[in-house]
């Protein structure tokens, strides 16, 4: 599957909650980008999408692999991996990224403590820098959106946030999995946009 999308997988070391946030062009963007799992670890896939790398990915982690090996593993077995692109978080807050040389442009990732960024199709590298400036101040709505997103527009969004507590009888770890599969202006839409361009730690409860 070939989407522009820009993503932000990452952890907050206050409550534990980590997770993802995503938004595309693509339509659906929610079922096959961002993977999360409570006392694991996060996953973004996209680009050429290779779904697996999203529960392989949570595998090696729950085995004790840091996000650096994970993206390293992963890539490493892929013969496609130059138009993959992917970012993970661990518990520890470690993080990493890889964006294949043939992603189509523009096309990057930025990574840090308990974060890691990633794009492709945007207009330009100001989208990665401002999704990571927002998630280090927490502060400011729409961040990346407002640096020109994917550059084709915005189509559909999603957010994905676990936590290691017991939920609804222990049947799940998922505190928000909400998704915009399909509209004219998916960040704008729902409160849903402002969590995914402030990279934030306004994880809500459900």
């Amino acid at each position: 599957m070939l989407t522009g999308t820009f993503s932000i997988a990452a952890l907050d070391r206050e409550t534990g909650e980590i997770g993802v946030g995503v938004a595309s062009k693509a339509l659906a963007v929610g079922a096959l980008v961002p993977w999360a799992q409570a006392g694991v670890g996060a996953i973004a896939t996209q680009a050429w999408t290779n779904a697996g790398y999203g529960p392989e990915g949570l595998r090696l982690l729950a085995a004790g692999s840091s996000a650096h090996d994970v993206i390293r593993q992963l890539t490493g077995a892929d013969q496609n991996r130059h138009r993959r692109q992917c970012g993970a978080v661990d518990l520890q807050g470690r993080s990493a990224a890889w964006t294949g040389d043939k992603c189509q442009p523009w096309a990057g990732h930025s990574t840090g403590d308990g974060w890691a960024c990633q794009g492709n199709l945007l207009a330009g590298p100001a989208v990665i820098e401002a999704m990571a400036e927002a998630f280090r101040r927490a502060a400011g709505p729409l961040a990346a959106q407002t640096q020109g997103g994917d550059r084709r527009g915005q189509q559909s969004a999603a957010l994905l946030v676990v936590q290691d507590v017991e939920r609804h009888g222990g049947l799940t770890d998922r505190i928000l999995d909400l998704r915009v599969d399909n509209a004219r202006d998916s960040l704008g839409r729902t409160p849903l946009g402002i969590a995914l361009e402030t990279g934030t730690r306004f994880w809500w409860r459900c």
